[in-house]
């Protein structure tokens, strides 16, 4: 997987006019994005899964934290005293109070109902007129932690055990680099099933048709290196101007500028790799037609260089304005269409194989 292979591979498919493709055919059930007993199952798995909470650089600093609902589950993401980043369920043991909201900065989890006090490590510190509770065991009651670690500047939580098996990075040797910078977060919710939204990220059969004026005339229609790694997988989409690279000797090729990778980790999560920026992209299931996007945009290195900032800005802002766009458009009519009542399964094709891996994948862990 790394660039110089998959610079190679790109240049063998443009002189034979070829595209890597899967080894078969997938029949999802339509029902399946329809059924709330699915989406339940769904989301069994989504807790039990280790799966990217937020990037490292949303918790910068010691007291730094991202609260949000996860998989249908309150929790809080804080980096602590140590520096060491712990995850709570977001839940005050007094009342059930959330003790956070949000993104920010603070020495202590105070409940706004109460005042009940939580140090950044849990321990629950404080009771006001903590004579009206004889005999209650402060140490006993913390914040329940669930499971968290910090690998290749992401942040995986783990909200049930047992967690499913193996290295969700395996295969990986870096995601986003220290240098790169946080410089913009957004949330929306969309009237769409959440792998309808997935799906549209990794497969790039639909470019000649979806993206005619906006990604087509940088890039190829239906031209792709795909890599499955565990449960994840990679979709490498070039832009013509890669064919330079022909000319150079392989151990020099450099791919920055030439091409768009697409990381999916399963099951939601989706990592954009573009000219000059970063997005970490979370797709969260809030019923079987209503999906929360949540996305972190990163530069892609440069530190705090203005300039390497400007230009993450302007790269981010062409491709939110026209492929996002036209994609959210094409999913919105997809749910639309499952009222239709004219498919009873879609057809995932060899071109669509990260596709068929998802699903083979989800279906084999809800078995």
């Amino acid at each position: 997987m790394d660039d110089q292979s998959v610079a190679q591979r790109v240049l063998d498919h443009i002189a034979n006019g070829t595209t890597d493709t899967g080894d078969s055919v997938w029949h999802e059930p339509v029902a399946n994005y329809r059924a709330p007993d699915r989406l339940q199952a769904e989301l069994g798995v989504l807790r039990r899964a280790p799966t990217p909470f937020c990037p490292s650089a949303a918790l910068p600093e010691v007291g730094s934290f991202v609260a949000r609902e996860a998989a249908g589950v309150p929790l809080v993401v804080v980096r602590g005293t140590d520096g060491e980043v712990r995850a709570f369920r977001n839940a005050c043991r007094h009342r059930g109070m959330q003790v956070a909201s949000g993104s920010g900065c603070t020495r202590a989890f105070v409940c706004r109902y109460h005042g009940w006090t939580y140090n950044l490590e849990g321990a629950l510190r404080h009771i006001p007129h903590e004579a009206g509770f004889p005999g209650f065991d402060k140490q006993a009651h913390p914040l329940v932690p669930v499971s968290a670690i910090e690998r290749m500047g992401l942040v995986f939580v783990a909200q049930e055990a047992p967690a499913l098996d193996g290295d969700p990075l395996g295969g990986l040797e870096w995601l986003i680099a220290p240098d790169q910078r946080l410089f913009a977060t957004a949330e929306r919710d969309f009237d769409v099933n959440w792998k309808i939204f997935l799906e549209s990220f990794i497969e790039g059969y639909h470019i000649k048709s979806t993206h005619p004026e906006s990604f087509l005339p940088y890039g190829f229609d239906n031209l792709n290196v795909i890599d499955l790694f565990g449960r994840n997988s990679r979709v490498t989409y070039p832009f013509k101007r890669i064919q330079k690279l022909a000319t150079v000797p392989p151990a020099e090729r450099r791919v920055d500028g030439l091409l768009t990778y697409v990381y999916h980790l399963f099951p939601n999560v989706l990592i954009t790799v573009l000219s000059r920026h970063t997005n970490v992209v979370i797709l969260e299931p809030l019923a079987v037609d209503r999906t929360r996007q949540l996305t972190y945009t990163l530069t892609n290195g440069g530190g705090d260089d203005p300039a390497a900032l400007a230009e993450a800005r302007r790269d981010a802002e062409f491709v939110g304005n026209t492929g996002a766009l036209e994609d959210r458009a094409v999913v919105h009519a997809i749910q639309r269409g499952l009222a239709s009542g004219a498919n009873d399964h879609f057809t995932f094709g060899r071109y669509e194989s990260a596709i068929v891996h998802f699903h083979r994948t989800l279906t084999t862990l809800l078995a």
